[in-house]
């Protein structure tokens, strides 16, 4: 059970619906509640579905499949991620607004790269080998389900705040998003560096 509670909470951090609620500031101030609930859903099951196919096949996906090694992933993903990061820092939210395009495109972009990264596809191959498939599938679910959960909460939190407290709600997100967009960059760095080490030790 204690391995069970370990591989949800690691899923969890990675996912970190606090972190994702300021990637989508943009989308929480113009969807109704209604219609960011059904965004969002559609975004978890997606994610849920690509993350059991990496909990299920492991790093097959990326030997046998795509003929190319993880590290090579970690490195790139890293790279992608320092890229938004240092982008976040500089200009905010609206990085991430362009990064997923148009809104009719809104579901998938939200999943990826906000939901499914290389961090939170690295955290399913370590689940996967960790437990039998079954119940690492319920541990992927569950752990999306409560990450979607906690940010509609949010969602609601903020539409109910932000009548009376508009101008202090915009300022906490600009400066909570420009902070953890150092957090971002921190982490993209350990990415690459694992990559890096993992190919040394080909040699």
């Amino acid at each position: 059970m204690s391995d069970v509670f370990n591989s949800t909470a690691l899923l969890l951090t990675l996912l970190n619906p606090f972190l994702v609620i300021i990637y989508l500031v943009d989308v929480v101030q113009k969807l109704s509640q209604k219609q960011f609930r059904l965004v969002l859903i559609r975004a978890g099951l997606i994610t849920s579905v690509i993350f059991c196919s990496f909990v299920i096949l492991g790093d097959k996906i990326f030997t046998g499949v795509m003929q190319v090694e993880f590290a090579s992933f970690q490195i790139f993903g890293g790279i992608v991620f320092l890229l938004i990061g240092i982008q976040f820092v500089f200009h905010g939210p609206v990085v991430i607004e362009a990064l997923r395009g148009e809104s009719e495109n809104l579901s998938g972009s939200i999943a990826m790269p906000v939901l499914i990264g290389p961090g939170t596809i690295s955290a399913c191959v370590l689940i996967g080998k960790r437990h039998d498939p079954l119940v690492a599938c319920t541990i992927v679910v569950t752990s999306v389900f409560i990450c979607l959960a906690t940010i509609i909460l949010l969602k609601l939190i903020h539409d109910m705040v932000n009548q009376t407290r508009e101008a202090l709600i915009n300022r906490y997100i600009e400066i909570t998003g420009r902070i953890t967009a150092l957090y971002v960059g921190t982490v993209s760095i350990d990415m690459i560096m694992q990559g890096l080490r993992t190919w040394v030790d080909k040699f």
